[in-house]
């Protein structure tokens, strides 16, 4: 069973990391107890509500033990790889995307939060980091982290603990997504199977459609900003 105590939340304003681009990508500790509202953390914003937030966005997770990874990768930036490096809200070790699945269901303090999609990286990282390849290196590794949707809003504080109470789609973990999204990106039939996954948020689906219709991978140059 899944039972991950969480002593922090994080939560972020926009703020300018860049000559003209706003982000609220730089999160600091939160102070308890934490309201978990439909469209995620109250105090927590962004910059730019078409691809951040909302519903199926509510609150990123981003496993802890992925940092250890990209200290190894990149020693040079090693100071800046702790939480909440990466924006999360949530961050936890013992829980990665091998062992999360889509449509998971974890309680957190009165809370209860849904796996609705994985993260897509995008140039954002690459201006926090200061550099140009980081979303690449990040859609390549893998290691992306998840967003939840609200099931029930509620409010909770340090020591709770996240705890997982159903899978409907044990079949399905965020790794194989990942990995068809970005390594098999031409096996039709898995895509099939992914755009009828009824847990999965619509923009996922409707990308997998996309792919099944056009036999073609959508262009990802703009998302990682090359």
């Amino acid at each position: 069973m899944v039972e991950l105590p969480v002593d922090t939340l994080y939560a972020g304003r926009p703020r300018e990391i860049a000559p003209g681009r706003r982000s609220a990508i730089g999160k600091a500790p939160l102070a308890p107890p934490w309201r978990i509202e439909a469209e995620g953390l109250v105090g927590d914003w962004q910059a730019d509500r078409r691809y951040h937030g909302g519903v199926e966005k509510a609150l990123h997770h981003y496993p802890r033990e992925h940092c250890d990874a990209w200290r190894a990768d990149l020693p040079e930036l090693a100071s800046e790889f702790v939480p909440p490096a990466f924006g999360e809200n949530i961050s936890t070790l013992g829980l990665a995307e091998a062992e999360v699945c889509v449509g998971d269901v974890f309680a957190l303090g009165g809370a209860r939060l849904q796996v609705s999609q994985g993260r897509q990286p995008c140039l954002t990282l690459n201006f926090r980091f200061g550099r140009r390849d980081m979303a690449r290196r990040m859609q390549e590794a893998m290691r992306c982290g998840w967003y939840y949707r609200v099931l029930e809003t509620g409010a909770a504080q340090p020591g709770d603990c996240l705890r997982l109470m159903e899978r409907p789609r044990a079949d399905w973990p965020l790794a194989r997504l990942f990995a068809l999204l970005y390594v098999r990106p031409h096996a039709f039939d898995e895509l099939t199977e992914m755009a009828a996954l009824p847990e999965l948020a619509e923009s996922w689906r409707a990308l997998a459609r996309r792919r099944i219709e056009s036999r073609k991978v959508e262009d990802w140059g703009r998302r990682l900003g090359e």
